[in-house]
């Protein structure tokens, strides 16, 4: 798929689900559950173990309507591997040019990890397609509406603390998608099973962004 679909599809709705947990193993039955929710945009994060496994049967299993993207990249290394993978975007805790340039070289979308307006400014001045705002909760959507102020231009991506009850506020702040983790997909989750459970709880985050 072309970076720029690629960009489209991560805002459209704009959910994108963060997996992480003990291993990857089971954790189809997560994606199967996301999916049937209308979160078709996920990330597994590398600390998961057989991450990369999981991309790979994801990747092929539900080509066309999973977008499956690889988290917590900190080297160019382990990006090149996702990405062959199967990995259709990528996201990191920080800003590292060398994973940018991985990112550029097989013209896959990333967004960097910031914080501070100065960071924020330094992965788009690196290349980075999005700018992950971590953790969103400690300023909240009003940090986001104040960062684009005099930055515009950013696509920012607030993460840490989303929940279904401030999703619609970090949308109307500017964001242009958001990462959610265990707010959407627990590790009680993940250990029991409860898909209908996941699903239920991905319906209220797509019902929050699209204002119903």
């Amino acid at each position: 798929m072309e970076k720029a679909a690629i960009l489209q599809r991560l805002q459209v709705p704009g959910i994108i689900a963060i997996l992480r947990g003990k291993t990857a193993a089971g954790m189809r039955g997560a994606v199967e559950a996301l999916l049937a929710g209308g979160v078709s945009s996920m990330e597994v994060t590398m600390t998961t173990p057989g991450a990369l496994e999981l991309i790979r049967e994801v990747s092929t299993a539900f080509a066309g309507r999973v977008l499956m993207g690889v988290g917590s990249v900190l080297d160019p290394e382990t990006c090149r591997l996702a990405l062959l993978a199967g990995a259709e975007f990528v996201v990191t805790p920080v800003v590292n040019r060398d994973v940018v340039t991985m990112c550029n070289r097989y013209a896959k979308p990333i967004a960097c990890g910031a914080f501070t307006p100065t960071e924020a400014l330094a992965a788009h001045e690196a290349g980075a397609d999005m700018v992950k705002i971590f953790p969103a909760d400690t300023l909240g959507p009003g940090y986001i509406r104040n960062l684009l102020a005099p930055m515009p231009m950013l696509r920012l991506v607030p993460t840490g603390g989303v929940t279904p009850e401030n999703a619609r506020e970090y949308i109307k702040a500017g964001a242009v998608a958001l990462g959610v983790g265990s707010s959407l997909v627990s590790a009680r989750v993940l250990e029991s099973g409860d898909w209908a459970g996941l699903e239920a709880v991905a319906r209220q985050f797509v019902a929050a962004v699209e204002g119903r």
